[in-house]
């Protein structure tokens, strides 16, 4: 398993083609995800909140997160210490980066980077960024595996079933770059 840690923010395990494909990669060994307790907390109060989610469902999908990942959810005891010791522009964000520095993550994928600076990022080796760029460079190192993971997703999807193309136009929205990548592929 890959030993490049990185930490998937809230924001991009909300949609689910987005984290569907988030989750293979890591699954598939090309980096090793993290969670913080609060990051899927915060990802369970969205879905039900925002998206009208059942809460079985998001439960579900929380077990199945702690069950895939096991050994790479970080309860909040663990980083409680490091919670609020980073200026970010959003305290609400602290929970991100403390699990990221518990773990020793390089990155923090999130769509929302101006909520963290690198100014605030850098003295603690961390860099965020957005998920397009981060599966950009994923295809550029592993072309036929990322095409592979996307085509094992799109056979897993039955209910609507999907094809390849059909998850890509899905993906388009939250990685258009990565999506036109894979196109060229």
């Amino acid at each position: 398993m890959s030993s490049f840690r990185v930490v998937y923010d809230t924001c991009t395990l909300v949609p689910a083609p987005l984290r569907d494909l988030l989750l293979r990669v890591a699954e598939d060994g090309l980096v090793r995800a993290s969670f913080g307790e609060g990051i899927l907390d915060e990802l369970e109060r969205v879905l039900l909140r925002d998206f009208d989610v059942p809460a079985e469902a998001a439960t579900r999908l929380r077990a199945a997160i702690e069950r895939t990942f096991d050994d790479s959810v970080v309860g909040v005891l663990q980083y409680a210490d490091l919670v609020g010791v980073t200026a970010l522009p959003d305290k609400d964000d602290e929970h991100v980066v403390a699990a990221a520095r518990c773990v020793g993550a390089k990155v923090i994928v999130t769509q929302n980077l101006k909520d963290f600076p690198s100014a605030c990022l850098e003295p603690l080796g961390i860099e965020a960024m957005h998920p397009d760029e981060f599966l950009l460079d994923l295809v550029d190192l592993y072309p036929i595996r990322i095409d592979r993971i996307v085509r094992e997703q799109a056979a897993a999807l039955k209910n609507p079933p999907m094809t390849y193309d059909e998850v890509l136009d899905a993906l388009e929205r939250s990685v258009p770059e990565t999506v036109a990548q894979l196109r060229e592929l």
